[in-house]
C-alpha cells in the first residue's frame, strides 16, 4: 500500500519534505529547513532514509534544501535530482545558513563531509520540460519550470505505477522567470496525489495590486528625499525588485550589493530559464552602469553617509530578506536615526527574527518607517483555484503555509465546490 508522509512543509512556512512510498519503493521531495531558533529541520525518519531510490529538490532556497547533507549522514547513498543552475547555487546557500546557525549558537546535524557527499544527477539534462523519462523500471518523472527562482521546478512523480504532482513553489507572476504550466488534466487521467504550494492562503490580490501598494509606500520615502532599503533573497524577487524599482524611479541612485549583480548575471547566463525579451532586458540593465554596487563594508558606510548628508533620495538593496545578517541590521542603526527613511519587508520573515521583530515596533520606536507589502511569488486564492480546476486528483494537500491560513483556505475553496482537499501538519499520513 502506498501512502504519503508529511516530514515539514504542511501547516507551516519552511523546512518542505515529502516522503512518497511503500515497503518495496520511496521517494523523497524537497529536505529544507526553517528559520526559527537554530532551525527546525524535518521529522526524517532515519530507518527509512538509506532505503529511498531518489530523493528531488525543487529548488535552491533553504526551506527546500538544506536539510540534504543529513540524508547522507543518515544512510542515504543515492542521488539528488534537481537542475543543474539549482545544484549550482547551493553553495551559497549552505554557507549562510552555517553562518546563521553559528551566529545562533546553534550545531548543524551534519558534517563538512556529508555535504561533499552529496551526488546530482540533472533532470534537465535527462529529459525536456513536460515529457517523461524513466529513473528505473518502477519510477517515472515529468518536470517543468515553476517561474519562482532561477532553476526551480514542479514535478510530476510515477512511482509503482501511481502518480503524484508536486508544484514546488510556484508562480505565474514573475516578470523574469518563464513558468511551464502543469498539464494536468491531459486526457482527462485522475492523478493519485498532488501536493499544491498554497503559500499564499486566502490572499486574493493579484502582483498589479501589490505593486500598487509597494509603490506607495516607496513613494513616501522617496517623496520626504529619504533612503529606502530592500531587504531581500540573493536570487529571486531581488532582481525583479530591482528592475521595477528602476523603472518607477528613474532619477533616484540605487545602491546594490555584488551578489545580487551577480545572481542578475547569472540569469542572463541561462536565457532558457527567462521569458521572452527578459534576457535582452536584463542584458540592458547590466550595460547602463544604473546601479551602484557595494562590494566592502566601507564603500556601504561611505555611500550611507554620503546619502544622509546630502539628503538625497536613494535606494538601496541588501541580501538578507529576514535581517538576520549583522550587515543587514547595519543598514537598520544607520536608518532609524531619522522619521522619514524606511525600510521595506517584500518577502515571508519568520517568526522571532530581526525583520519580524521590527515589523511589531510602533513607529515612534522603531525610529523610521518599516512596512511589509508582499511581492507575489507564490500562490494565493486565485492561484490555487486555476491550479485545481486543472486536474483530477484523489487528495490536494494545500501546504507552505501555517495550518490556521490553510485551514481557512480549504474552507473557502470547499464553499466553492472543491472536494478532496487537505490541510495537514508535519507527521501526518496520507494512505492510498
Amino acid at each position: 500500500m502506498m501512502h504519503v508522509e508529511v516530514w515539514g512543509g504542511a501547516g507551516e512556512h519552511g523546512r518542505s519534505c515529502y516522503w512518497i512510498g511503500n515497503a518495496q519503493s520511496s521517494v523523497m521531495l524537497d529536505c529544507g529547513v526553517k528559520r526559527e531558533g537554530v532551525g527546525e529541520y524535518p521529522l526524517l525518519d532515519a530507518s527509512r532514509v538509506a532505503a529511498l531510490d531518489a530523493v528531488f529538490l525543487s529548488h535552491a532556497h533553504e526551506d527546500h534544501s538544506i536539510a540534504i547533507p543529513w540524508l547522507y549522514k543518515l544512510g542515504y547513498t543515492g542521488v539528488v535530482w534537481t537542475t543543474r543552475i539549482t545544484a549550482e547555487q547551493l553553495p551559497s546557500y549552505h554557507s549562510n545558513w552555517g553562518n546563521y546557525v553559528r551566529q545562533q549558537g546553534g550545531e548543524l546535524p551534519y558534517e563538512e563531509s556529508h555535504l561533499a557527499s552529496v551526488r546530482y544527477a540533472f533532470i534537465e539534462e535527462s529529459a525536456p520540460a513536460q515529457q517523461w523519462f524513466a529513473i528505473s523500471p518502477t519510477l517515472r518523472v515529468c518536470w517543468g519550470r515553476s517561474g519562482h527562482m532561477l532553476g526551480s521546478i514542479w514535478l510530476m512523480i510515477e512511482l509503482e505505477g501511481k502518480r503524484f504532482f508536486y508544484s514546488g513553489d510556484y508562480s505565474e507572476d514573475s516578470i523574469l522567470l518563464g513558468t511551464d504550466t502543469p498539464r494536468l488534466s491531459d486526457q482527462g487521467i485522475t492523478i493519485d496525489g498532488a501536493i499544491i504550494d498554497a503559500a499564499y492562503s486566502t490572499d486574493m490580490d493579484e502582483q498589479e495590486t501589490k505593486l500598487e501598494h509597494l509603490y506607495k509606500e516607496a513613494d513616501c520615502v522617496m517623496n520626504a528625499k529619504s533612503l529606502l532599503l530592500l531587504p531581500v533573497p540573493v536570487s529571486g524577487r531581488g532582481q525583479e525588485l530591482l528592475l521595477l524599482m528602476e523603472q518607477r524611479y528613474p532619477e533616484t541612485p540605487i545602491r546594490v550589493e555584488r551578489e545580487l549583480i551577480d545572481s542578475m548575471k547569472l540569469m542572463l547566463g541561462h536565457p532558457s530559464w527567462l521569458k521572452g525579451g527578459m534576457a535582452a532586458r536584463l542584458a540592458e540593465a547590466l550595460s547602463r552602469s544604473r546601479y551602484t554596487i557595494i562590494s566592502t563594508d566601507a564603500e556601504r558606510e561611505r555611500l550611507l553617509q554620503e546619502d544622509i548628508a546630502c539628503s538625497r533620495a536613494a535606494i538601496w538593496f541588501t541580501t538578507d530578506g529576514m535581517m538576520q545578517s549583522l550587515k543587514a541590521q547595519r543598514y537598520y542603526d544607520v536608518l532609524r536615526h531619522h522619521p522619514n527613511n524606511g525600510i521595506l519587508i517584500t518577502g515571508h520573515v519568520a517568526k522571532g527574527t530581526f525583520a519580524w521583530r521590527l515589523l511589531a515596533l510602533p513607529d515612534p520606536e522603531s525610529g523610521c518607517r518599516i512596512r511589509a507589502t508582499r511581492y507575489k511569488i507564490h500562490q494565493g486564492l486565485p492561484d490555487v483555484r486555476r491550479m485545481l480546476q486543472s486536474m483530477r486528483s484523489n487528495f490536494k494537500l494545500l501546504v507552505h503555509a501555517p495550518k490556521r491560513d490553510t485551514d481557512a483556505l480549504l474552507q473557502q475553496l470547499e464553499k466553492e465546490g472543491e472536494q478532496d482537499l487537505l490541510s495537514l501538519q508535519p507527521g501526518a499520513r496520507i494512505v492510498l
